[in-house]
């Protein structure tokens, strides 16, 4: 059986947030939108995200690192979401394992939100249904698209190619040889739900730190309050009136 599934290599992603716009931008305007937000703004904004990235450090000072953790429905084989919906709006289609939610079915109960152990669901305040991560099954599927662009939005923004796409239960996949050559792992795989998404570990990286490379020395420019005059330049062509 096909599992369509994203695995993101922890190791390039940068967190540049292209993946979350793209994603936002693709939905809206798909079978999927439109995603709303309120007060955008505001004090108290709001709003519906299929894809998100958490950004932390860890480490002790001054071996520290910065890691960029995208994170969305995580597509399980056994998606605890599925069976709690008490209308059938959730549901994981056979051809390709990616689970959906149908809206003409949703109540908004929020039951989904509640047994997925992730927090990958998203509740739409103005429709008043559940949403999440579709996958772009409508772009994957479009065969009037070429092969090449039959990807998650999420996938083809990506600067640094660390989101890949595939079928993981294709040993012959690039997800699948990327998972066994990288040491791919799921997230909470305690919890029995079998995630389609992997996500590829850093790898350590050695960098010999000096001492002198950890002291602050301040800007020469800057001392005594003495700074560069700027350049005097004529007036160019493009400061004229014309």
């Amino acid at each position: 059986m096909t599992q369509l599934a994203l695995v993101i290599d922890l190791n390039v992603c940068v967190g540049c947030h292209a993946c979350v716009t793209s994603c936002k931008q693709w939905n809206t305007s798909g079978s999927a939108g439109p995603l709303t937000d309120d007060a955008p703004y505001g004090a108290d904004p709001a709003g519906t995200f299929f894809n998100r990235v958490q950004t932390f450090e860890v480490g002790t000072y001054p071996n520290t690192q910065t890691v960029h953790f995208p994170k969305s429905c995580l597509h399980c084989e056994d998606p605890p979401c599925v069976p709690v919906c008490p209308t059938g709006a959730s549901y994981k289609r056979a051809e390709d394992g990616i689970v959906l939610v149908d809206y003409d079915k949703c109540i908004g109960c929020k039951y989904c939100s509640w047994a997925c152990p992730y927090g990958a669901r998203e509740f739409d305040e103005d429709r008043k249904v559940m949403t999440k991560c579709t996958l772009c099954v409508d772009r994957v599927t479009d065969k009037a698209l070429p092969e090449a662009q039959r990807k998650p939005a999420c996938v083809l923004a990506c600067p640094s190619s660390a989101r890949l796409f595939g079928d993981i239960h294709d040993p012959q996949s690039v997800v699948s040889q990327a998972i066994t050559d990288r040491g791919g792992y799921t997230l909470m795989p305690e919890w029995g739900t079998q995630p389609s998404n992997h996500y590829l570990p850093r790898r350590r990286q050695q960098v010999t730190l000096h001492a002198e490379d950890l002291q602050r020395i301040d800007n020469p420019l800057k001392l005594d309050g003495k700074q560069p005059e700027a350049a005097h330049l004529e007036p160019g062509r493009e400061d004229f009136a014309t």
